[in-house]
């Protein structure tokens, strides 16, 4: 553990540290910031109200629509001239969403990614392959930070130019690697591709994130990379990377969320109703040490549960794997539909890989959903062998027919929907380099 003492501190005086914190940070939004004063006023909450964190039902929501509409500074609870940092997002989908850091955010930050590559099975005494983009995205930097403070020695490579990221991990014989899931496997996918064995490399664990994966994509990685893989979760609203993390020798059992610093919820999507542990909903973070832009019960849209695991090391709350995003769900012919349930029919199928996309369409006031998933190279491999086809020839065999029926039929006993599936040569659906890969086209 990077913090034992915290990491371990009983449930009792963390409630009382929580409690502490909310107090002065309802008081220091409501001073300073007008869109939290307009909010708590017209919920006739105010300050002297939260007398405890039991009291935080009692406050607003905040969404990214209000930091869009609050653009650039207005969630901001001090000058402009005591920032140290400033991260926004791409803003590919109108005006970006602003992120602002004082010198303690930011040592909070390095706090909480340290924490969480110790948790992941990094040391000090490892060097850390940083395949996260810098730049704007608080990935890249955030991890960079953590992992110093932590004591690691840093290789800052920023995402794509796969070969050369191949070419630094025999050159430095970096432990650890830090990227999405999807650019492991497209790491993976090359080191096959070229041929290169892992006993070149010298990968000890791989800690991933910003993108939602399952066990099928763990065992993927692990397997082709000689990894343990774990998760690392987090949104830049928040802080960035280090929100929790999942322990290296917890794997399967959820990811620690470091509650000191970020108070989850677990809501209901439609009311807003604060949900029991263990039951599934929106996620929900108040930021309780933030300076320069907290967050009062930020609504993150990812879906999941949280839950006390009494019989492990650390005493924080568990959050479980991302099962999707509200906005991500889809709805097709009237039933709701996420990603997640496809890849799991594809779990523990040796002929695929992990590597999939659904596509949806509409047919005059019909929706379609296309499922594109890669066969395995050894699948393809043993159908042109025995049978003297080349790998072409091979995804037309009737073996990969029969498994296209047997998979349809799974898609629909598990989801409800009938889908076209088109299996896929090995490599030929598109790969990340380096960001977040795209699983869902909404073509509607």
């Amino acid at each position: 553990m990077f913090n034992k003492e915290i990491e371990t501190l009983p449930i009792p005086q963390l409630r009382k540290l929580q409690s502490e914190r909310l107090i002065k940070l309802v008081e220091r939004v409501y001073a300073k910031v007008p869109f939290y004063k307009k909010a708590l006023d017209e919920k006739g909450v105010k300050p002297s109200d939260i007398k405890s964190i039991e009291d935080l039902h009692k406050l607003p929501f905040t969404k990214k629509t209000d930091l869009r509409d609050q653009y650039p500074f207005g969630f901001l609870t001090l000058p402009e001239n005591d920032l140290a940092r400033i991260h926004c997002s791409s803003g590919t989908t109108g005006k970006p969403t602003v992120v602002a850091y004082t010198q303690k955010d930011l040592d909070i930050f390095s706090e909480v990614v340290a924490r969480s590559l110790a948790a992941g099975g990094a040391t000090s005494k490892m060097k850390l392959h940083n395949s996260y983009g810098y730049g704007l995205f608080t990935g890249g930097i955030g991890l960079h930070y953590g992992a110093e403070k932590l004591g690691m020695s840093v290789i800052p490579v920023s995402g794509g130019r796969t070969d050369r990221q191949i070419q630094l991990l025999k050159d430095f014989q970096s432990e650890v690697i830090c990227c999405t899931p999807s650019y492991a496997q497209t790491i993976a996918f090359e080191l096959e591709k070229q041929g290169i064995p892992l006993s070149d490399l010298n990968l000890k664990y791989a800690v991933l994130g910003a993108e939602p994966w399952t066990d099928a994509i763990r065992k993927d990685i692990e397997k082709s990379l000689g990894v343990k893989a774990t998760n690392i979760y987090g949104l830049s609203e928040v802080i960035g990377p280090g929100v929790s993390q999942e322990a290296f020798d917890e794997q399967n059992t959820g990811s620690y969320i470091w509650e000191d610093h970020f108070f989850p919820e677990v809501v209901d999507k439609d009311t807003g109703e604060p949900l029991p542990y263990g039951e599934e909903g929106v996620l929900v973070f108040t930021t309780l040490t933030k300076e320069a832009m907290p967050m009062l019960r930020y609504w993150t849209n990812d879906i999941c549960s949280i839950y006390y695991d009494e019989s492990k090391s650390r005493t924080h709350i568990k959050m479980s794997q991302i099962k999707g995003r509200a906005d991500d769900m889809l709805i097709i012919r009237g039933v709701n539909l996420f990603h997640t349930q496809v890849e799991e029919v594809f779990k523990d199928c040796p002929k695929l890989t992990p590597n999939y996309q659904l596509i949806v369409t509409k047919e005059g006031v019909t929706d379609r959903v296309e499922v594109k998933v890669e066969t395995s190279l050894d699948f393809q491999k043993e159908i042109a062998l025995s049978n003297g086809f080349t790998d072409e020839e091979a995804l037309t065999h009737e073996s990969l027919l029969s498994l296209n029926r047997e998979l349809c039929k799974k898609i629909r006993d598990c989801t409800g929907l009938g889908m076209k599936l088109s299996l896929k040569a090995y490599g030929e659906i598109p790969k990340s380099e380096g960001g977040k890969l795209q699983r869902i086209l909404d073509l509607r």
